[in-house]
């Protein structure tokens, strides 16, 4: 067995901020940190720090008055940030900024008038976070059939804007089809997909055509995870995603096969190199690193954050 292995893969820069963001919460204030969502969606990252005092909750009734609370990466609404005002919680925003970037689009366009059009998965934490901003104004759709159905007045001033993690390549059908019905629609200034989620998108795609197997490392409910197993699996190549080692099944191997092996950005390394581990012990796999792209990109910590001294 032959492993390719992608570059770049696994965390991004907004991932390693929101986690830690919550490592550093929990040395500066102890045990229990409360988190509203789960921090990043993985099932590793996640049962990893409730062991360590992390409390994830879906609802902020949950969190004790005065508690400290940390917001995941996928951003809040305003509407949690008021109740979490309301409720005396010291809140800490680990909203990744490119989530950040498409709120802020999103109030941009519904003060100056528009009605939004937000590409999206619906009940994803990210987009339920983004419609709170401007709920009258953000109609969602999912698929281009979505938007054929949009009935909308004449002279409606339209907008788009995208979930973050999305598939590029879907996300492009869906904004031809808008543009096909409704020419004069503005779009952000500059892509809402963001740049991790694309790069590892390009990295499947460019590396699956060498590949029999591809192993996608991430959490079911990891949207840019499910997005790297459906671009293989377009690619024709089978796909599986996995959170761990424990997840890999000898049926789908022969033991000849060259496996790609990638993450998606919410996924640790640390699984990533127990897959590979596993690979070289049953099949004595050999390793070859492929890079597509370099990343150099970092995030600051949240101001309530800067002055804790990192590990």
């Amino acid at each position: 067995m032959k492993i390719i292995l992608a570059a770049p893969r696994g965390f991004c820069a907004g991932v390693n901020m929101a986690i830690e963001c919550l490592e550093l919460a929990l040395r500066a204030f102890g045990r229990p940190v409360y988190v509203y969502h789960e921090i990043v969606h993985n099932k590793h990252v996640v049962d990893t720090f409730r062991e360590r005092g992390a409390v994830f909750v879906d609802d902020l009734a949950d969190v004790p008055e005065g508690a400290n609370l940390l917001f995941s990466a996928h951003g809040v609404s305003p509407e949690i940030r008021r109740v979490a005002r309301q409720r005396r919680l010291h809140a800490i925003d680990a909203t990744c900024p490119l989530v950040t970037k498409v709120h802020l689009e999103a109030l941009r366009f519904a003060r100056a008038g528009y009605t939004i059009v937000l590409i999206g998965h619906e009940g994803h934490d990210e987009v339920i976070g983004t419609m709170g901003e401007a709920p009258e104004a953000i109609l969602l759709v999912e698929t281009a059939e979505d938007v054929d159905r949009l009935q909308l007045p004449p002279g409606t001033r339209l907008a788009y804007l995208t979930q973050t993690t999305l598939s590029v390549d879907d996300a492009n059908r869906i904004i031809d089809r808008l543009r096909d019905r409704f020419p004069q629609i503005e779009g952000p200034p500059k892509e809402d997909i963001c740049y991790a989620t694309q790069n590892r998108q390009e990295a499947v795609r460019l590396l699956a055509a060498d590949a029999d197997v591809v192993l996608v490392l991430g959490s079911q409910n990891s949207s840019n995870s499910q997005r790297l197993r459906e671009l293989a699996i377009d690619s024709g190549v089978p796909a599986h995603l996995i959170d761990g080692a424990h997840d890999i099944d000898d049926a789908w191997f022969q033991g000849q096969e060259t496996v790609l092996v990638t993450a998606g950005a919410s996924a640790p390394e640390s699984v990533v190199q127990q897959c590979v581990d596993f690979l070289r012990a049953r099949y004595g796999a050999t390793v070859e690193q492929r890079a597509v792209r370099d990343e150099q990109v970092h995030f600051p910590l949240p101001r309530g954050l800067r002055e804790v001294p990192a590990r």
